[in-house]
C-alpha cells in the first residue's frame, strides 16, 4: 500500500511536468473542446448552417491555436480571408464554366489578394478557401456562402471563447530555452578562456563556427520568450505568476544582453589576439586578466544560487581589467584600443548581471 500510494505522486508530478513543458499537449485539448462545441452548436443551427456543420470546428481550430490577445484578432483574419476567398470563386462559379481557366483564374485572383495588408497572416487563407468553395460550392447560391462564412465565425468565436476560459502560459518551455542559452553562453566564454590562458592565437575558422553555432539557440530563446510573453497578455492565469513572468522577462534581457557581448568578444579577440600581428589586442599581461573576467562571467550567468555575491565578482574583475589595461597603457604607451573596447563591452555585461 506504501508503494502505491507513494508511485501515485510520483506519477502525477511527471505527468505534470510534461504538461508544462510541452504546451502543444494544452493546445490539442484545447483545439478538441472548442472543435467540439462548434459541431454541436452547428448541428443545431437552423437551415442552411446545419447542412454543412464540418465548417464550424475549422473556425474553433484556426481561434484556438492563437494566443488569447491575438486570439480574436487572427480569427476576424481569418474569417475575412474564407470569406474573400468564397467570394471570389462565388463570382467564378457564375461567370465562368468549370474549367482550366476558371481554376486557374480563381488561384491568380485569390493569390493576389492574399497580400492584402489588412488579412496579416491569414492571407493564405484566401487561396485555399477559393478552391475549396469553388469545388464543393459549385452550382450552390449565395447561401451556401453565407454558411460558409458564419459557421466559421461561429466556430472561431467559440474557439476563442475557450482560449480565454482555458490560456496556456508556456512559462516553462521559455525557462528551458533560457537555459540552453544560458548552458551555451558559459560554455562559449569557458572555452575562449581557456583559449587565453594558454599561449598562441585563436582559432578563427574555429571561433567563427562556434559563434554560427550559437545563433540558433539564440533565436529558439528569442522565440520561446516573446511567445510567453504575448500569451500573458489577456491572460487569466497571468497574475498568479507575475512574479515568475517578471523574474524570467529580467532574465532574458540579461541573456540577450550576454549573447551581445559574448559576440563582440570573439570577433574582437579573434581578429586582433591573431597570429601574425604586431598590434594584438592583449598580449602576454593582459590575457590572463580577460580570461578571469570572462570566467566570472559565466559564474554569474551560471550560479543562480549566489545571485548578488556572483554579479559582484564579476563587476570587480571587469574593474581589474580596467586597472590593468589602463596601467598597461602607462607602461607601453601603446593605445590599447581594442582593450579598452573589451572594457566597455565587459562592463555592458556586468550593468545588466546586476539588473
Amino acid at each position: 500500500m506504501t508503494g502505491a500510494g507513494t508511485t501515485r505522486p510520483r506519477v502525477v508530478a511527471v505527468v505534470h511536468r510534461a504538461w508544462v513543458l510541452h504546451p502543444r499537449w494544452s493546445l490539442a485539448v484545447r483545439g478538441a473542446v472548442a472543435a467540439g462545441l462548434a459541431w454541436a452548436v452547428a448541428v443545431l443551427a437552423p437551415a442552411p448552417f446545419s447542412e454543412y456543420p464540418f465548417y464550424a470546428p475549422l473556425g474553433a481550430v484556426v481561434a484556438t491555436t492563437a494566443t488569447p490577445v491575438r486570439s480574436l484578432r487572427e480569427s476576424l483574419q481569418t474569417v475575412g480571408a474564407l470569406l474573400l476567398g468564397a467570394l471570389i470563386a462565388l463570382v467564378a462559379d457564375v461567370v465562368l464554366a468549370p474549367s482550366v481557366l476558371a481554376v486557374a483564374l480563381v488561384v491568380g485572383v485569390a493569390l493576389l489578394c492574399a497580400g492584402w495588408r489588412v488579412l496579416g497572416g491569414a492571407g493564405v487563407w484566401v487561396a485555399n478557401s477559393a478552391i475549396f468553395v469553388l469545388v464543393l460550392g459549385q452550382g450552390e447560391d449565395a447561401s451556401y456562402v453565407a454558411a460558409f462564412a458564419g459557421l466559421i465565425l461561429v466556430g472561431a468565436l467559440i474557439g476563442t471563447g475557450v482560449n480565454l476560459l482555458l490560456p496556456s502560459l508556456p512559462l516553462a518551455p521559455s525557462d528551458v530555452a533560457l537555459d540552453a542559452l544560458r548552458d551555451a553562453l558559459t560554455d562559449q566564454l569557458d572555452a575562449l578562456a581557456d583559449g587565453l590562458e594558454h599561449e598562441g592565437a585563436l582559432d578563427a575558422d574555429e571561433w567563427e563556427r562556434r559563434r554560427e553555432a550559437l545563433f540558433p539557440t539564440i533565436e529558439r530563446a528569442r522565440r520561446a520568450v516573446d511567445v510567453a510573453r504575448e500569451s500573458s497578455r489577456g491572460n487569466m492565469r497571468a497574475h498568479r505568476h507575475s512574479a515568475w513572468a517578471s523574474s524570467q522577462g529580467r532574465r532574458a534581457r540579461t541573456l540577450g544582453t550576454a549573447a551581445g557581448v559574448v559576440d563582440e568578444v570573439v570577433r574582437l579577440l579573434v581578429d586582433w589576439e591573431a597570429a601574425g600581428r604586431d598590434d594584438v589586442a592583449l598580449g602576454p599581461p593582459l590575457r590572463p586578466v580577460v580570461a578571469r573576467a570572462l570566467r566570472a562571467l559565466a559564474a554569474a550567468l551560471q550560479d543562480t544560487t549566489e545571485g548578488d555575491e556572483a554579479a559582484g565578482r564579476f563587476a570587480a574583475a571587469v574593474d581589474d581589467l580596467r586597472a590593468e589595461v589602463r596601467d598597461s597603457r602607462d607602461r607601453s604607451g601603446d593605445d590599447h584600443l581594442v582593450a579598452g573596447a573589451l572594457v566597455v563591452v565587459l562592463g555592458r555585461a556586468a550593468e545588466a548581471v546586476a539588473g
